[in-house]
């Protein structure tokens, strides 16, 4: 992998982290037409340089892990089921299901989610005052449901909004709270990637690793501003229409140009 691959893939983690729209599998994607040839590094790289985009969400949200113990109770509970079952099947995800082929499936099928998920939240009250108000029971409805997301291409982000509104929260709050739930599971996916890989992880590697992550950094913060902004205003209607064209675009390119290249 060279450094302008990196720069792009970390580009793409920052821009796309905390949209309902899949930063792995753009990165996956976005791997196979650049034709990078060290694919299990690729694959490592992808997961880690969401550290990046973790510390603009503790930048951005550090007072509320500063009001009290009681979001981090609540975040524990989200992060007990994918904690489990990534502990368990998260291998055998990655090795079979990190191709072009599911993530661009995963897609399309997630935009339609996102297109039927805008209409029924468009009116959607919100049954608590704050998000640290949220249930545990609901808290751990989100994480049950975040667990789809090991999927590449059906994205964190979406699974954990959904999860949220259907747990009583609204857009923006189910937002916000997707936000606070990917820190302790991206740093443990992370964290395990990065251990399983440690053999592998040459001087080289930790330059871009380091260089991906602080770019994901900047590109994120500017992001999740942007997204919370959107989703006021215009819903998530428009994100279903774009993971439908996007994974319709790149399943061509896989099934006609990916596989004769």
């Amino acid at each position: 992998m060279s450094i302008i691959q990196a720069i792009i893939l970390a580009i793409i983690e920052g821009i796309t982290e905390f949209l309902p729209v899949s930063s792995t599998g753009h990165m996956i994607l976005a791997s196979a037409m650049m034709k990078i040839q060290d694919e299990e590094f690729a694959k490592t790289f992808e997961i880690v340089i969401q550290l990046g985009a973790i510390l603009a969400v503790l930048f951005l949200y550090i007072k509320r892990f500063l009001a009290g113990i009681n979001i981090y109770l609540k975040l524990f509970v989200a992060f007990l089921p994918t904690g489990i079952i990534g502990l368990l099947a998260y291998k055998t995800i990655k090795h079979y299901l990190f191709n072009p082929y599911t993530v661009s499936v995963s897609l399309i099928a997630g935009g339609v989610v996102l297109i039927l998920l805008d209409k029924w939240s468009e009116e959607k009250k919100s049954s608590y005052a704050k998000v640290e108000d949220i249930s545990f029971s609901g808290a751990f409805k989100i994480g049950l449901i975040q667990c789809l997301s090991m999927i590449p291409g059906v994205s964190r982000a979406a699974a954990t909004i959904f999860g949220g509104i259907f747990s009583g929260l609204n857009r923006v709050q189910a937002a916000e709270f997707s936000f606070l739930l990917a820190i302790p599971t991206m740093v443990a996916a992370s964290g395990k990637d990065l251990w399983e890989a440690k053999e592998t992880i040459t001087f080289e590697n930790i330059q871009l690793l380091l260089i991906g992550s602080g770019i994901s950094f900047l590109v994120a913060l500017i992001a999740i501003k942007a997204f919370v902004a959107f989703l006021t205003k215009y819903g998530f209607k428009h994100f279903g229409y774009y993971r439908i064209a996007i994974g319709v675009l790149f399943l061509w390119y896989a099934v006609f140009i990916g596989i004769a290249g």
